[in-house]
């Protein structure tokens, strides 16, 4: 199986650049069940490339958007803007897993849909920037990405923080509620209601029911008045 020019074409609009060598782009997306033998190319180095050029954009992000912060606010901040989970949402946003090349079984199976597939392969998109464009045009989309998720305070502790801070009153659990969903199947818009007891909801959206719900969370932190 291999990608088409218009394909690829249509990738590189979604990730708003062009690549001087498509090979490099076309490496990143060939899934290991396309392997013959140990020697044949899939996405597995620039996935590995990718995960540390993710991980120094993720970190220069943090130090702008958080000049006071100590190093242990920001490491959990950036385990979570760099896991498996956030990268798979990220991939399902902008619907890369249509792209990914593999093995007609594996397609029927639903690989290209799998989290940690996805996650990988996002990885090796980055790392495809970074080889094609140099640091510039992987920032370039990395920025662009996760920029509207670090606006989102992190999002992992927002939700366990606010979780500690109503068990530690004795109250009932946050309640998230769904309440909208709109744009088309592969870039959905999630909107969703928090309420917790004794205070106003709140909303927050994003591209997953996750993303939304970690919004929410730290919207509902800052109207307590319990975020750093």
């Amino acid at each position: 199986m291999s990608a088409t020019k218009d394909t690829l074409a249509e990738l590189e609009d979604i990730l708003r650049y062009k690549f001087s060598d498509s090979d490099t782009l076309h490496r990143a997306l060939m899934h290991s069940s396309l392997k013959q033998s140990k020697t044949d190319p899939s996405y597995e180095r620039l996935e590995f490339l990718g995960d540390r050029v993710l991980g120094l954009v993720i970190a220069e992000l943090l130090l702008e958007k958080f000049p006071s912060s100590a190093e242990g606010k920001l490491a959990p901040r950036l385990a979570s803007l760099v896991s498996g989970t956030t990268l798979a949402e990220v991939a399902r946003s902008v619907g890369l897993g249509g792209y990914i090349l593999m093995t007609e079984g594996e397609a029927a199976a639903g690989t290209n849909d799998l989290s940690s597939v996805l996650a990988d392969c996002c990885e090796a998109v980055i790392g495809a920037l970074y080889v094609d464009g140099g640091i510039d045009a992987a920032a370039s989309f990395i920025r662009r990405i996760w920029t509207p998720l670090i606006e989102n305070v992190e999002p992992r502790v927002a939700k366990t923080e606010l979780q500690e801070w109503l068990q530690g009153r004795g109250l009932p659990l946050p309640e998230y509620i769904v309440v909208e969903r709109t744009g088309p199947p592969h870039k959905p818009v999630f909107t969703v209601e928090l309420t917790i007891s004794g205070y106003e909801p709140v909303r927050a959206t994003g591209p997953s029911k996750r993303v939304a719900e970690l919004a929410a969370a730290g919207r509902m932190l800052e109207q307590i008045g319990e975020l750093p």
